[in-house]
């Protein structure tokens, strides 16, 4: 079996994105026997190419065989060489060997270093040419570096079909109108402290943190320097992993999120099928709807936030009453 058939195989098998370190680690002496394979192949042609150039010199011009008295000359000019740098050779041989014999770490891990590039660069060109085959040809499925790593991942033309197999079987996970807009917050302004957040939505948003926190999409990141120390949010690889993005870059423009808002104060409904459509190239195990219909945990993140826009009016009057 040949090696791009076994990255194949390895990517299709693993449930995690697999790195090049991964790979590099399981394939390393594959890949060199390759190279080396494909140098010899190379050599091979150059050889094929280069003989019947000689085979078709003319007669006359083929090269003359040494007369013994020019080998005689030749023999006694080069033994006269040989024993006039005697001594330097012997000496530069033996600082050699010596120099040669205990190389230093640091020379070492030079040289693994180089191994290593070499063989990520091998299986590198390899995924590249898997993912170049799989993108023109008829496939409902595709490779796909996402998180760093590389995933097999259906094609954006078979979302529909592969989102209505998934409702099939289970239902679908589900963020709230008020999570959604926190995690977006989050993602385009990373990283970036609660009060920020609860400004730019105008509400508080503390309880929606704890269920983004507990499905690990967000993570803390540290602490601001400023007075008070807040904790700064960020999202995860596990936010990565579920929308099926290789960064943070690759998510929509603020134009296009702006439009998909707008869509969603007209018509929810059809905003929906737009944020689902928008959203096509995330992975079909997990989908993300706006419904009214939430889960528990989602609902009490709704009435966290109405109980706290409800108690803020009252504090400012009781405040002003005294």
């Amino acid at each position: 079996m040949s090696l791009k058939a076994k990255l194949e195989a390895v990517i299709y098998a693993a449930e995690e994105p697999v790195t090049l370190a991964q790979l590099s680690a399981l394939f390393a002496a594959e890949a060199l026997e390759w190279k080396a394979e494909q140098a010899a192949e190379q050599a091979a042609k150059t050889e094929e190419e280069a003989a019947p150039e000689m085979e078709a010199l003319p007669l006359g011009l083929e090269p003359e065989a040494k007369t013994e008295t020019a080998a005689e000359e030749e023999t006694a000019s080069s033994t006269e060489g040989v024993e006039a740098n005697a001594g330097e050779e012997s000496d530069s041989a033996v600082q050699e060997q010596a120099n040669s014999a205990e190389p230093s770490e640091a020379e070492a891990r030079k040289l693994a270093r180089q191994k290593e590039r070499e063989v990520r660069g091998i299986l590198r060109g390899m995924v590249d040419e898997l993912i170049a085959q799989y993108v023109s040809d008829d496939r409902g499925v595709e490779i796909r570096e996402i998180a760093g790593g590389y995933r097999m991942a259906t094609k954006v033309e078979c979302h529909d079909a592969v989102r209505m197999f998934v409702k099939s079987l289970k239902p679908a996970m589900k963020l709230s109108l008020p999570s959604l807009e926190t995690l977006a917050v989050i993602a385009y302004k990373q990283p970036v402290t609660a009060p920020e957040v609860n400004e730019i939505r105008g509400v508080d948003s503390s309880a929606v943190f704890g269920s983004l926190l507990a499905r690990k999409l967000i993570a803390t990141a540290g602490r601001k320097q400023v007075l008070g120390r807040p904790i700064l949010y960020k999202t995860t690889r596990e936010f990565l992993l579920r929308f099926g993005l290789k960064d943070v870059s690759e998510l929509p423009s603020m134009e296009e999120f702006e439009k998909l808002a707008a869509l969603e104060l007209e018509e929810p409904e059809a905003a929906a099928e737009s944020v689902a459509a928008a959203g096509a190239g995330f992975e079909g195990e997990l989908e993300f709807e706006l419904n009214t219909a939430e889960d528990p945990m989602e609902e009490a993140d709704s009435e966290a936030e109405e109980t706290a826009a409800e108690e803020r009016p009252a504090e400012a009057a009781s405040a002003e009453a005294k």
